[in-house]
């Protein structure tokens, strides 16, 4: 199946900003995504307790910027999205929380401009499953590796898959059953569909390998349900 570009993506969140403004009611499809936000953002904390600079890639209305803020609120925060209404959104959300600069970067991680050595906390929560091929997702993880300053991190919110062919089809499996659990079978059908067309995730242990060889001096797995983890790494 062909997958859905960068501009159907875009023009899919520019309608949905209100839904995934609310954690309880935009997220009910991630499992767990209330516990991964609060590891990652502590985890952070604790890693770069005097952080001044953040960046929240595929920042959608700001949810994880916002908790960020809620254990550390003198972070100067750098927002970047595709969709220009919930960039909107998480400004207006997170320059309520922060007495610092809030910037605003339309377009995608891949391609916007960012200052080396420049951020303590990089977050991304849900967006990188969209990156596609090898090369995609190894020099987005280099470009983020190079923008973090040393001794920064790097946290990770995300769908993922499993290495092993049959315990992958088990843990889609099981998830699908979470979602009919949800809201039926056609809820189950539909959210399966979307996350083929549009979707492209890689596994934990794929992300955790590509960056110790692109240079991160550690990386930690935070938690794990079935096809959804939470993880990360130090510079």
């Amino acid at each position: 199946m062909k997958k859905s570009s960068v501009a159907e993506i875009r023009e899919r969140f520019d309608k949905d900003v209100e839904r995934f403004s609310n954690l309880d009611t935009g997220q009910l499809t991630t499992i767990d995504a209330k516990i991964s936000l609060e590891l990652i953002t502590e985890a952070a904390r604790r890693i770069v307790p005097k952080a001044d600079q953040l960046l929240d890639i595929g920042c959608g209305a700001g949810n994880y910027s916002l908790k960020m803020l809620s254990k550390l609120p003198n972070l100067e925060c750098t927002l970047v999205d595709l969709s220009g209404p919930m960039l909107d959104k998480a400004n207006e959300r997170v320059s309520e929380q922060t007495n610092k600069n809030v910037h605003l970067v339309k377009g995608d991680i891949r391609e916007v401009p960012l200052k080396q050595n420049h951020f303590d906390i990089i977050l991304a929560g849900a967006v990188l499953h969209h990156l596609r091929d090898d090369h995609d997702w190894e020099s987005t993880f280099k470009k983020i590796y190079e923008i973090l300053k040393p001794g920064g991190c790097f946290m990770i919110s995300d769908l993922i898959t499993q290495d092993t062919e049959i315990l992958n089809s088990y843990t889609w499996e099981r998830y699908g059953d979470y979602l009919e659990e949800l809201g039926g079978k056609d809820y189950r059908t539909k959210v399966l569909d979307y996350v083929d067309k549009e979707d492209s995730p890689r596994s934990m242990n794929y992300q955790l390998d590509l960056m110790k060889k692109i240079g991160f001096s550690k990386v930690e797995i935070l938690h794990k349900n079935m096809c959804f983890g939470a993880f990360g790494g130090i510079k």
